[in-house]
């Protein structure tokens, strides 16, 4: 079986704020995990190289990352109250999206058979012409686009399951049939954006599937909206590469927000979209980081999810476990979402 990639470049370092809940420990830690657990020795390490300004300016307005750029050169700043830019910010976004840009690389060329970047500062919140929520560069918008571009990847998959709803990865693609964008997300919560009837434009409507989950919604409930929504869904568009936003600021312990999943229960959504990409597109699965704030669980969360994607029999890391009590039922939600995208009551919900 081909290896499972891996990237991860220490200059990330470099961006932090004292402080700030986005800083430097949140992969430090999880790095030094990865390397007590001894699973770096069983994956393909990739090195992490500036990502190319065009692959960038393919999402990105230049007169923004001219802004991005000389903030930094003149000792950093902030973009918004939330999202700061040190003298080496611009440097490490780049890094963080050409770490990407090549797992997707080895994935596509059949050097791996799937893979994670682990990279800061995050991107799922980068607006075409603004950073925002902690987010320099859109890294998981640049890396489809260059999937597209440089492999003729025709349909790509995007599944965001971070807490905080992707509003940048929806509005770069919100009009553009070619990408399918699903995120479960907290709502109403910051960013303020992905309500149900955000579906997409033009000929892009319903291509932008929404799951806005109240708070205190769990394991359960998200694995049944990806068995209820996202598996029909994607067996209908029939991705030829699957994307994921990897947050895990949804874990019970997280300090930014209110949802009640477990280490356990990411690893469940992690099996469902490895099976997915085994049905539907050979396999061919890239995460990258985005949230998690509590440096304990985001450590073990990586973890897991780097021992489900190598499949490996050490089983997943949760030192934690369930959250304390129950969760919200959100079988209403899933049964008006159903509706809204027109997905039919005899679609066989689990691929396992």
């Amino acid at each position: 079986m081909k290896p499972t990639a891996i990237a991860y470049d220490s200059f990330h370092g470099r961006h932090t704020l004292s402080g700030h809940p986005e800083h430097r420990g949140r992969l430090d830690e999880t790095w030094k995990l990865l390397q007590i657990d001894g699973i770096l020795n069983k994956l393909l390490y990739i090195s992490s190289t500036p990502a190319p300004l065009d692959a960038i300016l393919r999402v990105h307005s230049r007169a923004y990352i001219e802004r991005l750029e000389s903030t930094a050169l003149y000792g950093g700043g902030h973009l918004d109250a939330d999202t700061y830019v040190t003298q080496d910010s611009h440097q490490a976004a780049l890094l963080g999206a050409g770490g990407l840009i090549n797992v997707v690389d080895a994935v596509l060329q059949g050097r791996a058979r799937n893979g994670m970047a682990l990279v800061r500062p995050p991107g799922h919140h980068a607006m075409p012409q603004w950073g925002m929520g902690f987010c320099l560069l859109a890294n998981i918008a640049i890396a489809a686009r260059w999937a597209q571009d440089q492999h003729g990847v025709g349909r790509v998959l995007i599944v965001d399951f971070d807490v905080h709803h992707g509003n940048g990865t929806q509005e770069i693609f919100y009009r553009d049939p070619s990408v399918l964008f699903f995120s479960t997300h907290q709502f109403p919560y910051y960013p303020g954006t992905g309500a149900a009837e955000e579906t997409g434009e033009g000929r892009a409507e319903g291509s932008t599937l929404n799951v806005p989950f109240p708070s205190g919604v769990g394991d359960e409930g998200h694995l049944a909206a990806f068995r209820r929504i996202l598996v029909p869904a994607a067996r209908l568009f029939r991705p030829e590469l699957i994307l994921i936003s990897a947050g895990y600021d949804g874990h019970w312990m997280d300090p930014l927000a209110s949802m009640r999943l477990s280490i356990t229960g990411y690893a469940k959504l992690v099996d469902e979209l490895m099976a997915l990409a085994d049905e539907l597109c050979q396999g061919r699965l890239v995460a990258v980081l985005e949230g998690g704030y509590d440096v304990n669980v985001l450590s073990h969360a990586v973890l897991s999810t780097l021992r489900r994607l190598s499949h490996s029999l050490q089983g997943v890391s949760d030192p934690f476990g369930p959250a304390p009590g129950g969760e919200r039922d959100v079988e209403k939600l899933i049964a008006r979402l159903r509706a809204l995208h027109r997905i039919p009551d005899q679609t066989t919900y689990s691929l396992r």
